[in-house]
């Protein structure tokens, strides 16, 4: 059974850091790109950061490009999200996904698979 879990999520202030992490297990993710969408309240679904399976290109949402930073560790099959100087409209539930599609087309919003969930509050 594949299963994506997050963890690391909670309450902060705006300004301070949060890092969530996400580990993958039940099949090989060889080849596999990681990443993360959120969802707030009221709002769709949307992408906020991709990584290649080797780790060697990222995609980023605008939003977020130069506040947050994606990283893996492919042989442990995880993902982290490194999120600086947080703001309350980053209030949402933080999901990981799994696919194999480019980088490119990660901003449409499908994956193959996902993780439950996170949620992040930034209080101002």
């Amino acid at each position: 059974q594949v299963q994506l879990v997050e963890s690391g999520g909670g309450l902060v202030q705006a300004g301070d850091p949060l890092r969530l992490s996400c580990a993958a297990s039940g099949r090989p993710f060889a080849g596999y790109a990681m990443g993360w969408f959120r969802q707030a309240p009221g709002k769709e679904r949307e992408f906020v950061g991709a990584i290649s399976w080797r780790g060697d290109s990222t995609l980023y949402a605008d939003s977020v490009k130069g506040r947050f930073t994606i990283s893996r560790d492919s042989a442990k099959d995880t993902v982290n999200l490194q999120m600086n100087s947080l703001k309350p409209e980053d209030t949402a539930v933080y999901y990981c996904a799994a696919d194999l599609r480019p980088l490119s087309i990660w901003s449409q919003g499908r994956s193959e698979f996902w993780g439950q969930g996170t949620q992040v509050t930034v209080s101002s």
